[in-house]
C-alpha cells in the first residue's frame, strides 16, 4: 500500500500540469525579487542620499550589483521561465490533444535544475564581496578576475554556475517540448492546424537549443580563464588597477573580449525572441477569439513566427557596433536587423486586420492582448533606430536602449503573461478572475508603464549612461547636462513605484476569486482550441484549423467538433 502511495505521488509530480505550476511559482518568486531590485535602483537614482532601512545608503558597487542581478533574474527566471516553460507545460499537451509530455522525468529534472540555478544565483548576495557587478552581460576582461572589484570573485563564480545550470535545465525542457510537439499531436492535428501559441513555443524551444548551447560553451571558456590561467578572453599584457590579469607564470595568450561578445550575443539576441514569441502567439489567438474572427493570414503568421526565429539568430552583431566590429560586418548586421522588422510588421498588420471593425468583446484578456500590440509597436519603432551603426554610436549604452528593450521585452512580454493568466485562469483553477478589477489593473498598468518608460527615451537622448549610480554632484562638463535630468528621474521613479503598487490589484483579484470559487463555465470565452474541450480525455480528433468563426461572428466551430457551428454564448 505504501509503495502504491509513493507511486501515485511520483506520478503526480511527473504530471506536466504540476511541473507547469512549479515553473509558474518559480517565476512569481523571481519576479518579486527582480522587481524589488529595480525599485531599489530607481529610488537610489532619483534620490541618491536615500537611506534604506536595515541597510543604509547604496554604494556605487552595490548599485551595479542591483543592475546585474535585476537583469539576470528578470530575463532568465521570469521572461524565459513563465512564458515558455510554465505555460507550455500547462497547456501545450491539451492544445495538441496529447495526454502527457514525451519525457516526464526529464521534464521534472529540468524544473529542479532551473530551481537550483535560481537558488545558486541568489546565494551570490550572501557571499564575501557580494553579488557580481559586471552587468547581466558579464563582459570580459572585468569578468575574468576578482581584481575588477567587489562581487567579481565568488559572486561571479556563482553567477556563472547559475546561468550554466539554467541553460542546462532550459535546454532539457525545450528538448521535451519539441519532441512532444513533433510526436504527440492527436489525429487530425496537422502542422497547419496547430494554434499559433504552439508554433510560438515550438520556435522558442528551437532557439533555446541553439543559443543556450553556445552560451554554455562561452561560460566554460570564461571559467577556464578565471581558474585555469587560460586566455580566451584576456588580451595580452592586460592590467587592472596596475596589476596584470595574468600572472607572469601563466600562459600569456592573445585572447580577445570580442570573442565573448560574439558568443554571448549569439545567445543574447535570440533570448529576446524566446521571451516575446509566446506573447505573439497568445495575442494572435486571443484577438481572434474575442473578435469572433478567423486569424487574418493564418499561414502567413506561421511563416513569420519561423522567420523571426531564423532571423533572430543572425542579428547578434548589432550589439557590437561600438566594439571595434569590422565596418563591413556592421553593415551586414544592420541589414539583417532591419530585415527582422518585416515579419514583425506582418504580425502587427495581421493583429490589426483581425480586430479591424470587429465587434470585439473587450474582456480583460482582450485588453491585455491589445496592450501587448501597443507596447510591441511603441518599443519596436526604436528598433530600426538602434539598428543604424551611425545612430547607435551615440545611443549605445544609454537609457534610450533601456527604454527600448523594457517596452518590448519588459512590458509587452509582461502583458502577454497577464493576457495568458486572465484567459486560462478558468482552466487553471476552475473559476474566473473578476472583470472589473481586471480592467482597473489593465488601464492603470498601461498608463503607468508608458509614464515610466517613455521618458527614458528623453534622458537617453540627453546622454544618460545606463550604468551610472549617481547623476548629480559630478565634476566635468557633462555634470550639468546629467544633473538636468534629475526632475525626470523623480518622475520615472515615482511612476515605477506606482506601477509596482498597482500590481496589488491583480493579487487581490486572484485571492478574492480563489476564495469565492464561483465555478466557471466550460468554455466562457467561446474558444475553439482543444484545451477548452472538457470531454476530451485524451481521445481527441481535430477536424479544422483554430479560430473557425462565421463571417458574421455569430457562431463558431471548435477544432474538435465535426458537427455544424455552435452559436456564440451570451456575453
Amino acid at each position: 500500500m505504501a509503495s502504491r502511495a509513493r507511486g501515485e505521488a511520483m506520478k503526480s509530480w511527473l504530471h506536466h500540469r504540476t511541473i507547469g505550476f512549479g515553473y509558474l511559482l518559480l517565476s512569481l518568486i523571481a519576479g518579486i525579487v527582480g522587481v524589488s531590485l529595480s525599485l531599489a535602483m530607481r529610488i537610489h537614482l532619483a534620490w541618491p542620499t536615500f537611506i534604506f532601512p536595515l541597510h543604509g545608503e547604496v554604494k556605487p558597487e552595490e548599485y551595479l550589483a542591483l543592475v546585474t542581478m535585476h537583469g539576470t533574474i528578470m530575463l532568465f527566471f521570469v521572461m524565459t521561465v513563465a512564458p515558455v516553460a510554465a505555460f507550455s507545460n500547462l497547456f501545450l499537451p491539451a492544445q495538441i490533444g496529447a495526454i502527457r509530455m514525451s519525457f516526464p522525468r526529464l521534464n521534472l529534472t529540468a524544473l529542479l535544475v532551473t530551481t537550483l540555478a535560481f537558488i545558486v544565483l541568489c546565494a551570490a548576495f550572501f557571499v564575501e564581496g557580494g553579488a557580481p557587478i559586471g552587468g547581466w552581460m558579464a563582459y570580459p576582461p572585468l569578468s575574468t578576475t576578482p581584481l575588477a572589484g567587489p562581487g567579481q570573485g565568488l559572486g561571479m563564480d556563482l553567477w556563472l554556475l547559475a546561468i550554466a545550470l539554467f541553460g542546462i535545465g532550459t535546454t532539457m525542457g525545450s528538448v521535451n517540448l519539441i519532441t512532444t510537439t513533433v510526436q504527440r499531436r492527436c489525429e487530425g492535428m496537422t502542422w497547419q492546424r496547430m494554434p499559433l501559441t504552439v508554433w510560438a513555443w515550438f520556435t522558442a524551444s528551437l532557439l533555446v537549443t541553439i543559443s543556450f548551447t553556445v552560451l554554455l560553451a562561452a561560460i566554460v571558456l570564461l571559467c577556464c580563464d578565471r581558474h585555469l590561467h587560460t586566455a580566451f578572453f584576456i588580451p595580452a599584457s592586460d592590467y587592472i588597477n596596475g596589476t596584470p590579469v595574468l600572472s607572469q607564470g601563466a600562459h600569456r595568450g592573445t585572447g580577445s573580449p570580442l570573442l565573448w561578445l560574439h558568443l554571448f550575443w549569439f545567445f543574447g539576441h535570440p533570448e529576446v525572441y524566446i521571451a516575446i514569441l509566446p506573447g505573439m502567439g497568445m495575442t494572435s489567438m486571443v484577438l481572434a477569439n474575442f473578435a469572433h474572427r478567423r486569424i487574418f493570414a493564418y499561414r502567413m503568421m506561421i511563416v513569420t513566427t519561423l522567420l523571426i526565429g531564423l532571423l533572430g539568430i543572425i542579428v547578434w552583431g548589432h550589439h557590437m557596433f561600438v566594439a571595434g566590429l569590422n565596418p563591413f560586418a556592421g553593415t551586414i548586421f544592420s541589414i539583417s536587423s532591419l530585415a527582422i522588422a518585416i515579419p514583425s510588421t506582418a504580425k502587427v498588420f495581421s493583429w490589426l486586420a483581425t480586430a479591424w471593425r470587429s465587434r470585439m468583446r473587450l474582456a480583460t484578456p482582450a485588453l491585455f492582448a491589445l496592450g501587448f500590440v501597443s507596447f510591441f509597436i511603441a518599443g519596436g519603432l526604436t528598433g530600426p533606430v538602434l539598428a543604424q551603426p551611425i545612430l547607435d554610436e551615440y545611443l549605445h549604452n544609454t537609457m534610450f536602449v533601456v527604454a527600448h528593450f523594457h517596452l518590448i521585452l519588459g512590458m509587452a512580454a509582461t502583458f502577454g503573461l497577464f493576457c495568458a493568466i486572465y484567459y486560462w485562469f478558468p482552466l487553471m483553477f476552475g473559476t474566473m478572475l473578476h472583470e472589473r478589477l481586471g480592467k482597473w489593473h489593465f488601464w492603470l498598468s498601461i498608463l503607468l508603464a508608458y509614464s515610466t518608460f517613455l521618458p527614458m527615451h528623453l534622458t537617453g537622448l540627453t546622454g544618460e549612461p545606463r550604468h551610472y549610480a549617481q547623476l548629480n554632484g559630478m565634476p566635468g562638463p557633462a555634470a550639468t547636462l546629467l544633473a538636468s535630468t534629475m526632475p525626470m528621474q523623480g518622475h520615472i521613479s515615482a511612476s515605477a513605484l506606482m506601477l509596482a503598487t498597482v500590481q496589488l490589484l491583480f493579487v487581490i483579484n486572484v485571492i478574492w476569486s480563489l476564495a469565492k470559487r464561483k465555478p466557471a463555465p466550460a468554455n466562457p470565452w467561446n474558444a475553439t482550441t482543444l484545451e477548452w474541450n472538457a470531454e476530451a480525455h485524451g481521445l481527441t480528433r481535430v477536424f479544422r484549423e483554430p479560430c473557425d468563426y462565421s463571417d458574421d461572428g455569430e457562431s463558431f466551430t471548435p477544432q474538435w467538433s465535426e458537427s455544424p457551428t455552435t452559436r456564440i454564448q451570451a456575453e
